[in-house]
């Protein structure tokens, strides 16, 4: 047990939760609706099964814009005001989804769902920095990093359990419940960080200067495109994953084992990388993973072509664990290296370099969902183009040392 006290009213134990539990709604909005999407798509009259997709795809769009805005909100007005204000617009989203009788009002719900969640998402390790430095701040972030590694696994069992007892509409009630918790928690529990003095003003002006430092900085954007076509694959499976597993291997309710199984790959990858890059360094790292990435997924490829797009199901978990492990490596260290010539514009550097990221992730996994015909063709190729666009961007990016 942690007893150790922060630089606030809660115990170190405490802050961790809270954290933690802030971060994990993310992972909650997109992964414990993946077994719902069927009655979702049927009861709001949808017409083609991959429509049903952009469920998913809304929530992220929203982070994207949303990341932009909360992240530089949150210097100029303080962190908690910031939360504040995504958690209220966040619920806002859920109830509207909850309610909705079209589906184009449950993706209006839901694009705003994204530009709610983006506010805990961008403000937390902000959060943390303004508390804890140095071996103590890594002690936090490697305990909330444990809890969101646990989430994506555990979500679709949640969303699945909901089902089993309720309308896919409850699934919605639970985020709104869990995001009060957090509002409520955070207002009685966590004092404001962030001194008066210490404030940035909040002008397009600056969010412009930084956006434009980003894109001359050869690294910087480089990194960044490279995170959004690697997280893109990664989104394009997210919206797949459910025809994939339900109904063309017809798993039923056995899809949220299959999925926590898979999604182990990205925890144990996180964990490992802390390790690995202690004794290779983040680049060579980055360019061994997305070389094995690209080389099972030609192998993948070259089987899906005997099997009519249908491998069998061992072989394609076998697989998909494969790239994923790397993917998660990627995760580790990419957006580090994306951030590593913005140390002097970390705040709003990291907010504009997760919006810019997201946004190109969410346009390609939406493109690679879309695509889905039945097989896993356009999962595999998806991963093998993007990381290979993957590889080429990040020697261009290189060329500049």
């Amino acid at each position: 047990m942690i007893t150790t006290k922060t630089k606030t009213n809660l115990s170190l134990t405490e802050f961790v939760i809270l954290i933690s539990l802030m971060t994990s709604l993310t992972a909650l909005s997109i992964d414990a609706m993946l077994p719902a999407l069927p009655k979702i798509g049927s009861d709001l009259g949808v017409q083609n099964a991959n429509d049903r997709q952009l469920v998913i795809s809304m929530i992220f769009m929203g982070l994207s814009f949303g990341q932009l805005f909360f992240g530089p909100l949150s210097d100029s007005i303080g962190r908690k005001p910031a939360i504040y204000g995504g958690l209220i617009l966040y619920m806002a989203g859920s109830l509207l989804a909850m309610v909705a009788a079209t589906f184009p009002i449950m993706l209006l719900g839901r694009l705003i769902q994204g530009i709610g969640i983006s506010s805990p998402r961008a403000v937390t390790l902000a959060l943390v920095r303004d508390q804890f430095e140095g071996r103590t701040m890594a002690r936090v972030m490697s305990f909330v990093s444990t809890v969101f590694i646990l989430v994506p696994m555990l979500a679709p069992t949640m969303g699945q359990t909901i089902l089993l007892f309720s309308g896919w509409r409850s699934i919605f009630g639970v985020y709104v419940g869990l995001a009060m918790i957090v509002l409520v928690w955070l207002g009685l529990r966590q004092p404001e960080t962030l001194a008066p003095e210490d404030r940035a003003p909040f002008t397009r002006q600056r969010v412009f200067n930084t956006t434009k430092e980003i894109f001359k900085n050869r690294l910087a954007f480089g990194y960044t495109v490279t995170v959004g076509l690697v997280s893109g694959a990664f989104v394009g499976y997210l919206n797949s994953a459910q025809q994939i597993f339900q109904e063309q291997y017809a798993l039923g309710t056995l899809f949220p084992i299959y999925f926590a199984i898979i999604a182990s790959s990205i925890g144990l990858a996180s964990l490992a990388n802390s390790h690995l890059v202690m004794q290779y360094g983040m680049r060579l790292l980055v360019k061994i993973s997305m070389f094995v990435i690209v080389i099972v997924s030609v192998i993948a490829l070259g089987i899906a072509l005997f099997t009519a797009g249908r491998p069998p199901l061992w072989l394609l978990i076998t697989y998909l664990m494969a790239a994923f492990f790397c993917v998660g490596i990627l995760f580790g260290n990419l957006n580090a290296l994306a951030m590593l010539p913005l140390g002097h514009i970390a705040g709003i550097g990291a907010a504009i370099v997760g919006s810019l990221s997201t946004l190109l992730s969410t346009v390609l996994g939406t493109l690679i969902g879309q695509s889905y015909n039945g097989t896993i063709f356009p999962l595999v190729i998806g991963l093998a183009v993007l990381v290979g666009l993957s590889i080429i961007v990040v020697r261009w990016a290189e060329a500049a040392d």
